[in-house]
């Protein structure tokens, strides 16, 4: 009876067994995840342009010029009195590793507006006048505006041969008969020789011609050029030598022509006033008037050579003007013409 009893207990057992769900194996480890998916890279934008860098500006506050690295000719021509100190400039140039041409005709002011306003031949025109409104319009004709850069100051000079020991100033009325209707000297003054008055004066196409005589006669030339003893030239030399080689002459030009030849000249104060720096400056000294050269701004866009030697000229005038023998302009002309020139090409 015990022993049916064990045997029941074990069968019931076995079936209980064999009814009770599998175990459910114990889950794997969690299998490592799989890579995220990167997102979609967004539409690139058009990459923008890189800014254009702005050239580097030098102390005088222009952009900087290497000669070094600018070809291609210039033309200048004008003004008399301007070409040495254009002609230093362009020396400079040159010395700093230019290594084109530049040349520059001594012709006056108004035969180089010609050249520039009319014929359109030359780049650069050196004026000791500004340009006239007739000149402007000959420039407009042929597709120029003229741009008017200021470079310095001379103070005309009034010589006479150093053996002239009768006279050491002249007022502006004596100036008036000097050059025009006095045949002796002691025509306008009974203290002075009795000796004919020989004149030597700038030729009609120079500016300094022009600025005598709107100073001294109100721009009526008619009395200078109907003056007897009368030697006309475009070139100041020529008339350095008249006045150097006779006791009797008298002669005008600009300031830098008689420095360079003090030791042949004697120069006369005009109203008692001595041309010098401060009295330029002043405006004391009554034959004091401003130095120019004029360009294009196109001429300056289709002959880089040109800009890169005006950018150069208006940087370093100041350091050649004296040496030269000419005055600086005003630091406020200088900064004008400065800003003409940023303009021109540009900035």
């Amino acid at each position: 009876m015990r022993y049916k009893l064990l045997v029941l207990v074990s069968l019931a057992l076995l079936i209980l067994a064999g009814c009770a769900p599998a175990a459910t194996p114990a889950p794997a480890a969690a299998t490592e995840a799989p890579a995220a998916t990167e997102a979609p890279a967004a539409e690139s934008a058009p990459a923008e342009a890189a800014p254009v860098e702005a050239p580097a500006m030098s102390e005088s506050g222009l952009p900087e010029v290497n000669p070094l690295e600018v070809t291609g000719d210039i033309i200048v021509a004008g003004s008399s009195t301007v070409y040495p100190l254009t002609e230093a400039i362009a020396e400079r140039f040159a010395d700093e590793g230019y290594a084109g041409n530049i040349t520059i005709d001594s012709i006056g002011s108004g035969a180089g507006f010609e050249r520039f306003c009319v014929a359109g031949e030359s780049d650069i025109s050196n004026a000791s006048r500004p340009i006239k409104d007739s000149e402007v319009e000959s420039c407009a004709a042929i597709g120029r505006t003229p741009i008017e850069f200021r470079v310095g100051t001379d103070a005309l000079a009034v010589v006479v041969s150093p053996e002239a020991d009768w006279l050491e100033s002249v007022t502006m009325d004596e100036l008036v008969v000097l050059f025009s209707t006095a045949t002796t000297w002691a025509d306008v003054n009974p203290d002075w020789p009795a000796e004919p008055i020989q004149r030597f004066i700038p030729g009609t196409d120079s500016g300094t011609f022009d600025y005598f005589v709107e100073a001294v006669y109100g721009e009526d030339e008619e009395p200078i050029l109907s003056a007897a003893n009368t030697q006309l030239s475009e070139d100041d030399n020529v008339l350095v030598q008249g006045v150097e080689g006779s006791k009797y002459a008298i002669g005008f030009f600009g300031y830098a022509y008689y420095q360079e030849n003090a030791e042949l000249l004697k120069i006369l104060a005009v109203e008692g006033v001595e041309a010098s720096a401060e009295n330029v400056d002043n405006n004391s000294y009554p034959l004091a008037r401003p130095l120019f050269i004029y360009s294009d701004a196109t001429v300056m866009a289709e002959k880089p050579q040109v800009a890169a030697y005006i950018n150069f000229y208006l940087s370093f005038v100041n350091e050649e003007v004296i040496r030269v023998g000419y005055f600086p302009s005003s630091a406020a002309a200088l900064e004008t013409a400065k800003a003409n020139f940023l303009a021109a090409i540009g900035q």
